[in-house]
């Protein structure tokens, strides 16, 4: 099937209550152009900026899945959790400001985000957005796994391409006729459970241009401050 005009879909992961990323992201990818928008969940949580993370998605009328951090901050009362370290106070800290922030309406509607969300191509095929993988929504795929892994994740009806986070790497592989597209992270990364200063943001485009499908990961500078 050839598309009579080219299609841009951008998309993202991991924002993690990083609005001054997302919307670098955003002004970054709007001088290219694209039509819409699909966020591979953990769009809140643990970053400052929840509730103006959430107004820019709504802005957008990005599509979106749940995340691990949207499933807690939406369903966990952290008043009823004592903290073993200062590392888990404090994030049961950052959560109760989250969720105060974001309100009961929002909290709701982060909690019905569905896990996956299954989008048709301009060619016929079908496309898998996921926060992790097909068999399991909370364990994403990661760039150093091996083939045999990532079979293991995909379950028995995963899509032709699906577009995932998670991990925070972004890479793009074709296992088992599945093209798997992790589109890294917008936000702040997490790594051995102590944040890390993002010195820039993941994001991706896929775009449908005659035959082909275009896959183009590009990174957005964000700064030493950002």
């Amino acid at each position: 099937m050839r598309y009579a005009h080219a299609v841009r879909w951008l998309c993202i992961s991991d924002i993690q209550g990083d609005a001054n990323a997302l919307a670098a992201v955003l002004a970054a990818a709007e001088r290219r152009g694209y039509s819409r928008l699909l966020v591979a969940g953990d769009l809140c949580f643990p970053g400052d900026q929840p509730l103006e993370v959430w107004r820019r998605l709504m802005q957008a009328q990005a599509t979106c899945v749940q995340g691990v951090g949207d499933k807690a901050v939406a369903t966990i009362d952290p008043g009823k959790i004592r903290g073993r370290d200062e590392h888990e106070r404090q994030r049961l800290e950052r959560l109760a400001i989250a969720r105060a922030e974001l309100g009961d309406l929002i909290l709701a509607r982060l909690s019905r985000l569905a896990p996956s969300v299954r989008i048709p191509l301009p060619d016929g095929g079908e496309l898998m957005l996921v926060h992790g993988s097909p068999l399991d929504p909370t364990e994403p795929f990661t760039h150093d796994m091996t083939d045999e892994e990532i079979r293991a994740l995909l379950g028995d009806d995963p899509a032709d391409v699906v577009v995932c986070g998670g991990s925070h790497v972004p890479f793009d592989r074709t296992v088992m006729g599945v093209r798997i597209i992790n589109v890294g992270s917008v936000g702040e990364a997490l790594s051995g459970g102590q944040p890390t200063s993002a010195r820039h943001a993941d994001a991706t485009f896929v775009e449908f241009r005659g035959t082909e499908m275009l896959v183009e990961q590009f990174v957005v500078p964000l700064g030493a401050a950002a």
